[in-house]
This record gives structure tokens, sequence and C-alpha cells, in this order.
């Protein structure tokens, strides 16, 4: 018998694995507030380190792809807000 994966299925299970960038940004000011709180041993301060840096690029990324996003939108005939 063959096993079938439904597409949401696996959209799902690519969700599970990449964080979104809120979750990504709530992790990394975990991350900070433990490190600035200064109790941490070394080792597990160098990994928060660099689990942190991991979490800064992956929210740059973001941001740069959604700042990409918008300018194509923008060039597409978006007009900005006016008060009325």
């Amino acid at each position: 018998m063959t096993r079938t994966h439904s597409p949401a299925k696996a959209a799902s299970d690519k969700d599970a694995a990449t964080p979104s960038y809120e979750q990504a940004l709530g992790e990394l000011e975990r991350l900070v507030a433990s490190m600035e709180a200064g109790q941490l041993p070394l080792d597990q301060l160098l990994d928060c380190y660099k689990r942190g840096a991991e979490l800064l690029a992956f929210c740059r990324s973001r941001l740069q792809a959604v700042e990409q996003q918008v300018k194509v939108l923008e060039g597409e005939g978006l007009k900005p807000w006016e008060d009325s």
C-alpha cells in the first residue's frame, strides 16, 4: 500500500520547521534577555549567541523579502495613503 501526502500536510510540516518572523523575533528577544541577565554558563552563552545570530539573519532576510514585495506592489500602481 502506498502512502500519499496531502499538500496541506506538506505545507504544515514546512511551517512547523520554519518559524514565522514573529516567532523568530520572540525567541531572539528571549535569548537576549537571558544573555543580558548574566546568569548563563559560558558554553550556554556561546550557544545562545550562535542561535541569536541565526535568528537575526532570518529576521533580516524576511524583512528584506517583504520590503522587496512592497516595492514591487508600489511599482504596480499602488498609491500612497491620503488623509481625508
